[in-house]
């Protein structure tokens, strides 16, 4: 048995795409880990306002972490390797892997990524989109 959502009233046509979205953030957002910030930065010196998403992945190396793009998802991933040489007295730092999904909405363009500090910072922005108002002709139906 399906469950009646708001999408199904017929006044919301062609809006299935948005309850699938809605199901993949929802199953996305259960792990915590690794934490994250999302902040707009305005525009200055003539660039387009942006948005920028900071991960804490302190420990992991540029080589350890993969950004991916698909089908409006950014896709965050991490793997760290273990290091079998070394003999821990007390393991606090577990070698661990993440990968934690956004949802990008139409036209969002990942512009870049920078890790410092054991923060890896991902730029995005979105092109600005006028209203559109389009006018429909009526046929005679001839």
């Amino acid at each position: 048995m399906t469950r009646p959502t708001v999408f199904s009233s017929p006044f919301l046509l062609g809006f299935e795409e948005i309850e699938r979205t809605l199901d993949r953030v929802s199953a996305a957002a259960s792990d915590g880990y690794p934490p994250y910030n999302i902040e707009r930065i305005g525009a200055a010196n003539g660039d387009q306002p942006r948005i920028r998403i900071v991960l804490a992945v302190a420990g992991f190396s540029r080589s350890e972490i993969d950004i991916s793009v698909d089908d409006r998802e950014l896709t965050i991933s991490g793997k760290q390797v273990d290091d079998g040489g070394r003999d821990y007295l007390h393991r606090g730092i577990a070698a661990r892997q993440f990968k934690r999904t956004f949802v990008l909405a139409d036209g969002m363009n990942v512009t870049g990524a920078d890790l410092k500090d054991g923060l890896l910072a991902i730029d995005l922005v979105r092109p600005e989109q006028g209203r559109r108002v389009r006018r429909i002709e009526i046929s005679s139906g001839e």
